[in-house]
């Protein structure tokens, strides 16, 4: 077939694509054409599991009519003769913003937040707007159009990047040669979700993961209530939120943690996300796995690192080392593992790195079945169009490539993207494939050619006597030209080459030089087997040959495998009982099932692993009252009130942190949220089991706990805002009152069995007045301490602890009476105003008083040393070692009302166990093991290891990175990273 006459006939064909049937025609002749087209003796890849060899491809009116082997031609059709060829669908992205305009962020207008939202008749939230559709949005881009079809696209569902709730999708055809009347295939493709603010609205909720997590879920019950008919007034939001909900509901998570969130806020109201995911599904497959869920995968693959510099080398995590080595491997994990999942080019700088990041994907073991399904049917299924794209089946658009060979192939052309039966030349069908190596000589001397990369745009290397010469080819219309530098690197002078490649596989031509002499020019194509040979070796460099195994968690100090729980007998240890019988000298401690089973001297087991604790300290494990490790988010500061988020719903699993408070012999924490304002979110209680999920390390029927704040922090004194109420210490009294008494009237109306809108915010603080859950409060001043005390003795309840305290032994006494407890720190004083009269003897202060004390971190850092604050209190009031050591143990326990599970060593307890190497309250002591229910989670010798395990394959992965750059590989500059070390007033970064 000719260029010319099939060009023409697509032109002819156009007429019944280009304008709606009913609208008039002034610019010509209203001709419709009926013809069909027929692509013959293709290899067709109908689905990419229904392969046809030698068959034809029927289509008319931008649909296929046909397929297969056995196909009869209509008398009115065009055939085109495709023979060595293939023919697949052309590809889908199911997540993009094609034709959308980015919104505009909002400007700041100063440091004074905005509360209220900046709309009426919606939802109370701007950054819920399920409302928006990206068809009001939308103007086809040419040039983003192109160069997705260039990627082998021709379908992609787009929609408004922007918001929690950003309303609906359009999908869309990337037929150039058409308007809108064409492209469009579905005005109303999905309604979209992320866990991002919108950038066109200042309201300052919600401020964290844990606060969108939370406003969604308070959407969907007022949705609910407003499909009842229980509203009052209008709330178009709502109106297209559950208009929407039948649509396909997408959720831009981004990673494999806001993954799992998102897909557990889907669960509890009966909604199954598709899921945009980061890339990482890999580390906790069988977590992704459960979810049931259906992802969109980007393949933005990591470049290697420059590792060159030695000091900045060292810098590397190892975690990041490995996304680089892991990450290609991705798609085959969930491949394996039956996840449904499509591709898409989000992320990627340009649709152009899509096939080189395909490509690798594959190499590292994705079937290309499964990279088709991902392309075209599993993305087509998804968005329920399974009989319109994703196929070449009877009535699906004629949207198809024209290829070379193996699309998945590195030297495969793509020729033509058709997209309902409009044709995108890409590469000229008729253009010859000269791609390979070469040799020639000229004027006696002998050169070597190698031609690569893409046909439209051909790269050459040229050597002589092993050394490389600069060169440049053009390769147009059968014809290529070459110019190359000349022997005489101290010249700058060029020969030109310019040879027929219509004839053969090898080039004729002539050389002219720079002198003006002509010769003929002749190079012979070398054998294909070398070809072969190279061609293997360039896949091989796809491939990393030791792909870095996945640990839990999967970075520096992770488990290749999970510890197990084991019987261990301790033989010989000074015990730390916490309990009537004291410190116990040369006793044995027997653990089985993960539980203290029997103490006592000259115990055996003949299955238990026997540990010499002679000479060594046993504890139960040190707990800390007040921590902010392990979390995602520690602040919701977008309201005064957050009672309606969790830490629950944040924690993270992968916190290094974690793996240190170990070390320190730390077993249990309480993360609070933060102090941005007087009623917090609710806290999480959580073991640190190293290597678990996040859901695993919080404790079964946890007791349930809240954050409240007074101070400088809630009242905001410290960052100049005078927006948000309230503004001073009795403020903060009066919000007290105000919320409770509000939950109380909320809480009598929900046991009235009347209608009502539930409220997760009133729901939790109804569980204080019905004393279920319980109160740690931040504190410093006693004339606050009091106030707090009153309030809640006014509505009938009491504070359950009140964390910081350290005006406590000012008031100690009535902490005392009313029944709260302190968790203070040691020794800590003047750092701020509020703590001007701070004193180290607070803890014992308040300890002789009668308050039930404990010491606690507020940091990462210093919780690795709890032992030695601890310790503190002996010197600072004269606390007994026992009791001290009770501070970071059973007093804690007792606080967080887990003391019948942990914080002594006692018969039926938690085998949560500190082997110590010295005394406990010793700066010289070391945790040797740390156990939790019976599971070794830290051990010394074993760090050891692990630590030169840690150097011996961050060098192989350097090596690795340096092989990478030395084949001429992207790299990326090492960028430091630093660990954000969240306190009471951490600030979430503002893109969640």
């Amino acid at each position: 077939m000719f260029k010319i006459p099939l060009r023409l006939l697509l032109f002819l064909c156009s007429f019944s694509l280009l304008a709606q049937e009913y609208f008039p025609k002034n610019d010509g002749v209203k001709t419709i054409n009926s013809n069909y087209t027929a692509f013959t003796n293709a290899k067709i890849y109908i689905t990419p599991t229904q392969i046809v060899d030698n068959g034809t491809l029927l289509i008319k009116d931008g649909k296929v009519i046909a397929s297969g082997a056995q196909v009869t031609i209509p008398e009115n059709t065009t055939i085109i003769n495709v023979e060595g060829k293939h023919i697949y669908p052309s590809f889908i992205d199911m997540y993009s913003d094609f034709g959308v305009e980015k919104p505009k962020r909002e400007s700041r207008g100063g440091r004074s937040p905005q509360y209220n939202p900046s709309r009426t008749g919606y939802y109370w939230n701007d950054h819920v707007m399920p409302e928006n559709n990206a068809i009001s949005k939308f103007n086809f881009d040419n040039k983003s159009a192109k160069e997705l079809l260039n990627a082998g696209f021709g379908v992609v569902n787009t929609h408004i990047q922007d918001g929690i709730v950003r309303g609906t999708g359009t999908l869309v055809a990337l037929n150039t040669e058409g308007g809108n009347d064409m492209a469009i295939i579905e005005q109303n493709s999905g309604q979209y979700f992320s866990f991002s603010k919108s950038v066109t609205s200042r309201q300052s909720y919600p401020g964290s993961i844990m606060g969108s997590m939370a406003l969604l879920r308070q959407l969907y019950i007022d949705a609910d209530w407003y499909a009842k008919g229980n509203s009052k007034t209008k709330d178009l939001s709502i109106e297209a939120l559950n208009k929407n909900k039948n649509l396909v509901q997408i959720f831009d998570a981004g990673s494999r943690a806001n993954g799992l969130r998102a897909d557990k806020v889907g669960d509890q109201f009966g909604i199954q996300y598709i899921i945009l995911g980061g890339g990482d599904e890999y580390e906790r497959i069988n977590e992704v796995k459960a979810t049931n869920a259906s992802f969109i995968i980007p393949i933005n693959f990591q470049d290697a690192y420059d590792v060159e510099n030695v000091y900045l080398s060292q810098s590397l995590a190892l975690s990041d080392m490995r996304a680089w080595s892991q990450e290609p491997s991705n798609p085959k994990i969930l491949a394996d593992n039956n996840v449904p999942f499509a591709f898409t080019t989000h992320d990627l700088k340009s649709p152009k790195e899509f096939k080189d990041n395909l490509m690798k994907a594959i190499a590292y073991g994705l079937s290309k079945e499964k990279a088709l399904e991902a392309l075209t049917t599993t993305p087509a299924k998804l968005l329920g169009k399974q009989a319109e794209i994703g196929n070449l089946n009877k009535g699906a658009y004629a949207n198809f490539l024209i290829t070379s060979g193996d699309v998945f192939d590195k030297k495969t052309t793509v020729y033509e993207n058709w997209v309902q039966g409009t044709q995108m030349v890409i590469n000229d069908m008729n253009t010859k494939d000269i791609r390979g190596d070469y040799e020639f000589n000229l004027a006696g001397e002998s050169y070597k050619m190698t031609l690569k990369g893409e046909l439209s745009k051909l790269n050459s290397e040229i050597t002589s006597d092993e050394k490389k010469r600069g060169s440049k080819v053009s390769y147009n219309d059968d014809w290529l030209s070459i110019t190359m530098t000349s022997k005489d690197s101290t010249q700058q002078e060029f020969i030109r080459l310019m040879a027929n490649v219509a004839q053969g596989d090898n080039l004729n031509g002539k050389a002219l030089f720079p002198n003006g002499n002509e010769m003929t020019f002749y190079a012979k194509k070398l054998e294909s087997d070398k070809e072969q040979d190279k061609n293997s070796k360039e896949e091989d460099s796809l491939k990393v040959k030791d792909i870095a195994p996945v640990t839990y968690p999967n970075m520096a100090y992770g488990f290749k495998e999970l510890p197990k729980q084991e019987t261990l007998l301790f033989k010989n240890a000074t015990v730390w009982t916490n309990e009537a019988e004291g410190i116990l000298e040369q006793t044995d401690v027997l653990i089985k099932n993960g539980k203290i089973v029997k103490i006592g001297k000259d115990l055996s087991n003949s299955n238990a692993q026997i540990i010499d604790a002679t000479g060594k300290h046993l504890t139960s494990g040190v707990i800390d009252e007040h921590s902010h490790i392990a979390a995602a988010s520690i602040n919701e500061g977008g309201q005064n009130s957050s009672a309606e988020v969790s830490i629950e719903d944040v924690i993270d699993d992968e916190d290094i942190d974690i793996y240190r408070n170990l070390a320190g012999g730390v077993t249990t924490i309480q993360i609070l949220h933060g102090s941005a304002n007087p009623i917090g979110g609710r806290s999480a209680i959580i073991k640190l089991k190293w290597g678990e999920n996040a859901q695993d390390l919080i404790y079964d029927n946890s007791p349930k706990f809240i954050k409240f704040a007074l101070g400088e922090n809630v009242k905001q004194s410290n960052w100049s805002s005078f927006e948000r109420f309230p503004q001073t210490r009795m403020g903060v009294e009066q919000l007290y009152i105000d919320y409770f008494s509000r939950a109380k009237a909320y809480d009598k109306l929900k046991k009235s069995g009347k209608p009502y809108r539930k409220d997760i915010e009133m729901d939790v603080l109804a569980e204080i007045l019905n004393k279920e859950r319980f109160i740690s409060c931040h504190s410093y001043v006693q004339s606050e301490i009091n106030m707090l005390m009153k309030v809640a003795e006014q509505f009938g309840f009491n504070i359950n602890t009140f964390t910081h305290i350290l005006e406590g032994y000012k008031v100690a006494d009535k902490m005392v009476e009313h029944g709260a407890g302190g968790s203070t720190f040691s020794d800590w004083w003047a750092y701020k105003y509020e703590v001007n009269d701070a004193i180290p003897y607070n803890a014992a202060i308040m300890h002789n008083a009668g308050v039930v004390v404990a010491i606690n971190s507020d940091d990462g850092e210093m919780a690795r040393r709890l032992n030695q604050e601890a310790a503190k209190s002996v010197k600072y009031g004269g606390i007994s070692e026992e009791e001290a050591w009770k501070f970071v143990t059973l007093n804690p326990a007792k606080l967080l009302h887990i003391d019948d599970r942990v914080g002594s060593i006692k018969v039926g307890k938690d085998a949560d166990l500190v082997l110590w190497s010295d005394h406990p309250l010793s700066i010289y002591a070391k945790a040797e093991k740390t156990l939790i229910e019976g599971v070794t989670y830290f051990d010394i010798k074993r760090d050891e290891m692990m630590r030169s395990q840690i150097k011996k394959e961050k060098a192989e992965l350097i090596n690795q990175m340096m092989l990478a750059k030395n084949k001429g590989l992207k790299t990326q500059p090492i960028k430091k990273k630093e660990k954000d070390q969240m306190h009471c007033d951490y600030i979430d970064h503002e893109s969640h």
